[in-house]
């Protein structure tokens, strides 16, 4: 069965400016993610994770390589794919409910007025704004724009959903309870996620696989780890899991000591693949 995204050979270089010479961010990165898995993507600063999400959005170029989804190669934007930006992307003079009207409308074309209220409604209230649908972007907390945002992009029933670090400005008691929401969203349409972010805690809540990247330039997939923790999972109660710590010192150990390992002959054109849980 042919996987539902798949990066063949992805390079992307800057070029060279005055004496310097040209700029390799990532090379060679392969990799394949099925239909309805949430993977997560950790690395340092300067590893690529924000140029790979622009370039499965449609919103760069790979330097060389090729992305095909559901089939079809991945050439500029579209609607199969919804993002959420760490910056909300709202439009400031439309209220919540506008927002995510003006995306679903884009998509859904030709639904009724009614239909398309009703259906932005329903992700409203799943990510708990019901009292806040007329309310502007500037009479929202950061949190409620970022609910809007992610409200939005399920609306729009993307069959891929790429996450730029979407809690990263966020408080920890805040950035809590949208994961919650957004594990609950996810568990009901199972759509296809692809999330950026520096929290290591973050993706073990959230992900099946976890993409690990060495450091730039020239960087590479080293690992995926496999986040064998049973769903649905609460953040609570993850903790008392078995194997959590077994995969949350896997990453962490990774990332201080071994992800500037991977140069020259040890760069890897396919990752690791490593399930921390059955280790000894």
């Amino acid at each position: 069965m042919k996987s539902f995204l798949t990066l063949e050979c992805l390079t992307k270089t800057f070029p060279a400016r005055k004496k310097e010479p040209e700029y390799i961010v990532f090379e060679d990165v392969s990799y394949t993610i099925d239909k309805g898995e949430f993977v997560c993507i950790i690395g340092h600063s300067g590893c690529g994770k924000s140029t790979i999400l622009n370039v499965l959005a449609g919103l760069d170029k790979p330097s060389t390589g090729y992305i095909s989804m559901d089939g079809k190669e991945v050439i500029g934007s579209s609607l199969d794919r919804g993002v959420v930006f760490q910056n909300y992307s709202l439009l400031p003079w439309l209220t919540a409910l506008q927002n995510v009207v003006f995306g679903v409308k884009a998509r859904f074309p030709n639904k009724s007025k009614i239909e398309i209220k009703e259906h932005s409604l329903k992700y409203l209230k799943m990510v708990g704004l019901a009292e806040n649908v007329n309310k502007k972007p500037s009479e929202l907390s950061g949190g409620m724009r970022q609910r809007v945002s992610i409200a939005r992009a399920f609306a729009t029933h993307p069959k891929l959903l790429l996450l730029d670090e979407p809690f990263g400005a966020l408080d920890a008691l805040t950035r809590g309870n949208i994961q919650d929401e957004l594990i609950k969203i996810w568990g009901e349409t199972k759509q296809t996620v692809f999330m950026i972010t520096h929290d290591v805690d973050e993706a073990i809540l959230l992900a099946d696989k976890i993409i690990l990247m060495s450091n730039g330039p020239k960087a590479c997939i080293a690992e995926e780890v496999i986040v064998n923790l049973p769903r649905p999972r609460e953040r609570g109660k993850i903790i008392d899991e078995e194997g959590y710590y077994k995969i949350r010192k896997h990453l962490i150990k990774f990332l201080v000591e071994r992800s500037s390992d991977f140069k020259g002959d040890k760069r890897r054109k396919t990752p690791l693949i490593v399930d921390p849980t059955k280790e000894k």
